[in-house]
């Protein structure tokens, strides 16, 4: 069911764990990436003006908090983005500019922070998105999405063991089999044991009843991720895309344009 231009999935033989998942060692101008989603973001909300609602709490915690962002006409139903940085870096105020696709066609985006690691464990950041969810669908029909280790939280959502209802999850250049990360050195941080990766890596389990899926990924990402994206496509028996030319820092851009075939595939057919 490969959607890829090409048979580009590597075989996945983990020569060294940490070079694996290094994206920017690999990408030109890696470094200036996190500045420029931040400035496309500030200027993305100010020109939104009253059709964003900043900084609403959806637990206790103090990363607990999520924007929403409204589009001008009818509101055909909601987006949740989960932002990326492997469980450990970032927030919501770096992707703001991502919502632009899915407002231009009618639906409200929902972009929440969430407890990073060490100080949550990846289940725990896994409950407060089903917290999010469950909060985002008193807004009409949900569609989950994310990045990264956000691919990862949205793939969580679409796990048949969680009690939340979503149409469809589109995880993007997700991390669906958290074994391998055990291995490598950022684990000193995310913690992940052997019990949590079982629990947590939506590649061992089941896509949930009713769930729609749609893996998404950058032909030029490193092979771990296109072997991250094609195993779970392959545990579900769903569709993935291998987008051609696009990397892990810019398979993301598809988002802000309404027309593009991401969000085609995020919002199709709703």
């Amino acid at each position: 069911m490969a959607d890829r231009g090409g048979d580009v999935r590597p075989p996945y033989r983990w020569p060294d764990p940490d070079r694996d998942y290094l994206n920017g060692d690999f990408i030109p101008g890696a470094a200036d990436y996190p500045a420029s989603w931040a400035a496309k973001a500030v200027a993305f909300r100010a020109a939104l003006g009253n059709r964003v609602e900043e900084g609403i709490s959806y637990g206790p915690g103090a990363r607990q908090r999520l924007d929403l962002f409204l589009p001008e006409g009818p509101v055909r139903g909601t987006v949740v983005f989960v932002h990326g940085g492997y469980w450990k870096a970032f927030d919501r105020s770096l992707w703001s500019h991502l919502a632009a696709g899915p407002l231009a066609r009618g639906f409200r985006v929902v972009m929440p922070s969430y407890t990073l690691a060490p100080e949550a464990r990846i289940a725990a950041m896994t409950v407060e998105i089903a917290t999010v969810c469950r909060w985002a669908t008193d807004l009409g029909s949900v569609v989950v999405t994310g990045h990264s280790a956000g691919g990862h939280l949205a793939a969580r959502m679409g796990c048949a063991d969680q009690r939340v209802d979503v149409r469809r999850v589109v995880p993007i250049s997700p991390l669906t089999e958290l074994g391998p990360l055990r291995a490598t050195s950022m684990n000193a941080v995310l913690g992940i044991d052997e019990a949590e990766a079982a629990s947590e890596s939506p590649a061992r389990m089941a896509l949930g009843a009713g769930v729609a899926a749609h893996v998404w990924v950058g032909a030029a990402e490193r092979p771990a991720f296109l072997w991250q994206a094609s195993v779970l496509a392959e545990e579900w028996s769903c569709p993935w895309t291998a987008d051609l030319g696009r990397h892990h820092f810019d398979v993301i851009d598809a988002l802000e344009d309404p027309a593009s075939r991401l969000c085609e595939v995020l919002l199709g057919g709703l």
